[in-house]
């Protein structure tokens, strides 16, 4: 019964964060957002490994933390890159590309 509260905490947050990456315009609020879902994930896949009595979910989410913290390291990157090109990071001005 435990383990089902966790995965519905992980679709909630995994809820929030679609909604984030959907309806904010600032680059760091949308990488912000991609990092809800992904701790969403870990949190589902840690459930179900506790739901089976295995640590495969555990594992798996270890690698998922690592794709996140080099996510967040390029994401960065690029948001203060376009913020010193053009002095903004509004996601609605990066779709009009200039020359």
């Amino acid at each position: 019964m435990l383990a089902v509260n966790f995965l519905l905490l992980g679709a909630v947050l995994f809820c929030i964060g679609v909604f984030g990456v959907l309806a904010r315009r600032n680059a760091v609020m949308v990488l912000m957002s991609v990092e809800l879902i992904l701790n969403a994930v870990n949190l589902n896949l840690v459930a179900f490994a506790l739901m089976h009595g295995n640590v495969d979910g555990q594992v798996f989410a270890l690698y998922v933390i690592a794709v996140a913290a080099a996510e967040v390291g390029v994401g960065l990157a690029m948001v203060l890159l376009v913020y010193r090109n053009r002095r903004s990071i509004a996601l609605d001005e990066l779709s009009e590309m200039h020359g």
